[in-house]
């Protein structure tokens, strides 16, 4: 192993130990708080698309002057702040348990406003990213970010079917909010110096998130990357939206086989990070992100299939390719974010992008509960997966399907070629 690798990076290290911490609370909870709305709570279709809206409100309510807010601050003290802020939050879902007085309405609050600790946390953590390990170590930070994510997404469903099972959802969310301290209590320990951040303390926000939204939308690339993720996640709340009801009610799975089965997911995607530098040296950074997905995200075609017999098998494989295609989309473009992006606006880049991108996430939310209603669990299913499976026609049908490489440097001035 090369002396150059981030392995021998110690703060990079840290900065990886808490990601592993705090990727396998999100996945825990991804799986825990559903149930306990669905099975505990016993809430419809609707409620649940309500739960999943909450989740990820915050990205249009704050997302875009978050973006100029995060570059006015040293982004470590924003991560740090947004994990003891989510911590204390769901923390407080099992206290409410024990007394007796936990009601959907106080997790719709909770998640909410975990929802609004992400938006700062995430804008920060991808603007971080570049200052600690330098532009050069872009991909392969993010391989192995995303590797740590996709091992949580195949460790932490299971274990939250299990301890759902053994312990009741309400306790399993404990084991989330306990991530997050422990993410916190790594980043303390960081000790390279962060730049002090470049502003003009009397700017207005307008211009400053103008500004941001200049760089995102002027660069064809970019604009392609952003269209094809907000559609995946438009239909991929949805898809969020339905899927605990329909592998619980329609298919009749116990928690634990919904756990399982959720995890498969995560193990394409470790498999997908593992492979996505020799993917993308293989083809291109152009073709991982569009190639990958046309080839492998319509696999998720196959998860409304799903039955208590042999098809849980095909839903399985679906799950595996889908989640190995998006993992090498995302290792590849959001290293070409990063790396086109000037220091001082990777705060607004990022947050214009997850206001898009993210934002579709609660619309999603609400079609998946109202085509649940509508169409039955199953319909709800087959719309979803299939606007995911058309989303990569944004960057198929984009000037990245004519290419093999891009960019890899920061651009100058205020907008992107």
């Amino acid at each position: 192993m090369s002396r150059g690798s981030l392995f021998f990076h110690a703060d990079f290290r840290r900065l990886w130990a808490g990601d592993t911490a705090s990727q396998f609370g999100v996945f825990v909870g991804t799986t825990a708080v559903p149930l306990l709305a669905a099975v505990t709570l016993a809430a419809t279709p609707f409620e649940m698309g309500l739960l999943t809206a909450a989740e990820t409100l915050a990205f249009l309510l704050i997302g875009l002057p978050a973006g100029v807010w995060v570059d006015r601050m040293r982004r470590r003290q924003v991560m740090l702040t947004a994990d003891f802020t989510r911590a204390a939050l769901l923390l407080s879902v099992p206290v409410a348990w024990w007394a007796g007085v936990l009601t959907l309405a106080q997790l719709l609050v909770v998640v909410l406003f975990v929802g609004i600790a992400t938006v700062f946390f995430d804008i920060a953590y991808q603007s971080y990213l570049p200052s600690l390990v330098g532009r050069e170590h872009l991909l392969e930070g993010n391989a192995k970010l995303q590797a740590v994510q996709s091992t949580a997404q195949i460790a932490g469903p299971g274990a939250a079917g299990v301890l759902v099972q053994l312990v009741t959802a309400a306790n399993t969310v404990l084991v989330t909010g306990f991530g997050f301290l422990t993410s916190a209590l790594c980043l303390l320990r960081i000790r390279t110096p962060e730049p002090t951040p470049e502003h003009d303390g009397h700017a207005r926000l307008l211009p400053q998130i103008a500004e941001g939204l200049r760089f995102v939308f002027s660069d064809k690339p970019l604009r392609a990357i952003v269209g094809t993720t907000a559609t995946a996640n438009f239909f991929g709340g949805a898809f969020m939206a339905v899927q605990v009801l329909f592998l619980t009610r329609t298919v009749g799975l116990p928690p634990v086989a919904v756990g399982v089965l959720m995890a498969f997911g995560g193990a394409g995607g470790i498999l997908g990070a593992l492979c996505s530098g020799a993917v993308t040296r293989r083809l291109g950074q152009s073709r991982a992100i569009w190639l990958v997905p046309l080839v492998t995200v319509p696999g998720h075609l196959l998860i409304p299939l799903a039955a208590p017999d042999w098809r849980l098998g095909l839903a399985g494989f679906g799950l595996v390719a889908g989640g190995f295609g998006i993992i090498v989309y995302n290792v590849a473009q959001v290293s070409y974010r990063q790396a086109i992006c000037p220091d001082r606006l990777l705060g607004r880049m990022n947050a214009s992008v997850r206001f898009v991108v993210w934002g579709t996430l609660p619309l999603g939310g609400l079609l998946g509960g109202g085509l649940g209603e509508g169409l039955g669990l199953r319909g709800a299913m087959w719309v979803a997966v299939a606007g995911e499976a058309a989303s990569v026609l944004w960057v198929v049908c984009s000037p990245l399907r004519k290419m093999r490489d891009l960019p890899t440097e920061a651009k100058s001035g205020s907008a992107a070629a």
